[in-house]
């Protein structure tokens, strides 16, 4: 007998009606299937990181961030420098490993010395490399006026350099040296190897250089029969030309006295003729001494 319920007769429930399937458009995969990939992790991916590898990485690194962060003095430096090779080992396991060098602004001359400085190698972590140190290295090289250093990930490293230009070889106690247009001395330029450099020689050549080469430079006639540019006693120049003649220059007004044997060269064609030496020392007077030591009418040679 069915048991009676309070307020009322049991009744038995009607089953509820399935609702129609409606048919749904593909929306491909879910962003919980495996494989799915966020715009940011698309880089990742190229370089052949899966998204996991990339955010475990990341991680990694802020976490490495914090705890240098919360370092000081010297302990947060030597644990910089402890984070950063870690990071750059396990980054390089990923692929983050060095695989071209690209120098610019360097000249064939140079190359070879500013890639030894840098010490940089093959497969070398990139992620591990200290940056400021290697631009330190590079502008140690005497070629390199200043460097800067790129870093392209994953594996790229460029190096550009503004290289110091050769101005002249200076020859002072028997040795000659490539210097720059500063006079400082360029260490790893061969002297040997810059024939077509202008030769300066004696004491303070390599830094009064800069001034006298231009002047001569400006005159070709004049600059193809110099042989070398003597500094004497620091204070003035003697240009020994190719054929042995002597030029005297001033030391005040240099300028006016190399106008003084254009002129001259213009009427007589002096440089031609081959004289022992050509005085221009003084301004009111050009004296000259041929080479067989016989005054020559018109002209005044002065003593030794």
């Amino acid at each position: 007998m069915p048991a009676a319920l309070r307020g009322g007769a049991r009744t038995k429930a009607k089953p509820r009606a399935k609702a129609p399937s409606s048919p749904r458009k593909s929306r491909g995969p879910s962003k919980a299937q495996a494989g799915y990939a966020p715009g940011k992790l698309g880089a990742a991916g190229r370089i052949g990181l899966s998204p996991a590898h990339a955010l475990l990485a990341a991680g990694g690194v802020l976490a490495a961030m914090a705890v240098v962060a919360l370092a000081t003095g010297d302990r947060a430096e030597r644990l910089g420098q402890g984070v950063q090779a870690a990071i750059g080992q396990q980054f390089a396991a990923l692929g983050f490993r060095l695989n071209a060098v690209h120098l610019q602004g360097a000249s064939p001359a140079a190359t070879a010395d500013i890639l030894s400085a840098a010490g940089v190698y093959k497969d070398q972590p990139v992620l591990g490399l200290d940056l400021e140190a290697l631009r330190g290295r590079v502008e140690a090289v005497g070629w390199v006026e200043e460097a800067r250093i790129v870093r392209l990930l994953p594996d790229t490293l460029i190096i550009a350099i503004s290289e110091r230009r050769q101005l002249a070889v200076w020859q002072h106690h028997g040795t000659s040296r490539v210097i720059d247009a500063e006079g400082r001395v360029i260490p790893e330029a061969n002297p040997l190897g810059s024939a077509n450099l202008p030769l300066v020689v004696g004491q303070g050549a390599d830094q009064h250089a800069a001034a006298i080469l231009p002047r001569i430079a400006a005159r070709p006639r004049l600059m193809n029969r110099v042989e070398a540019l003597v500094r004497v006693d620091d204070r003035r120049w003697d240009l020994r030309l190719k054929d042995g003649s002597l030029v005297q220059l001033p030391a005040v007004d240099e300028e006016a006295a190399l106008i003084q044997l254009e002129q001259l060269d213009q009427r007589s064609r002096i440089l031609e003729l081959g004289f022992a030496r050509i005085d221009l020392r003084d301004p009111t007077m050009v004296a000259v001494r041929p080479r067989d030591q016989v005054r020559s009418s018109g002209l005044i040679a002065d003593g030794a």
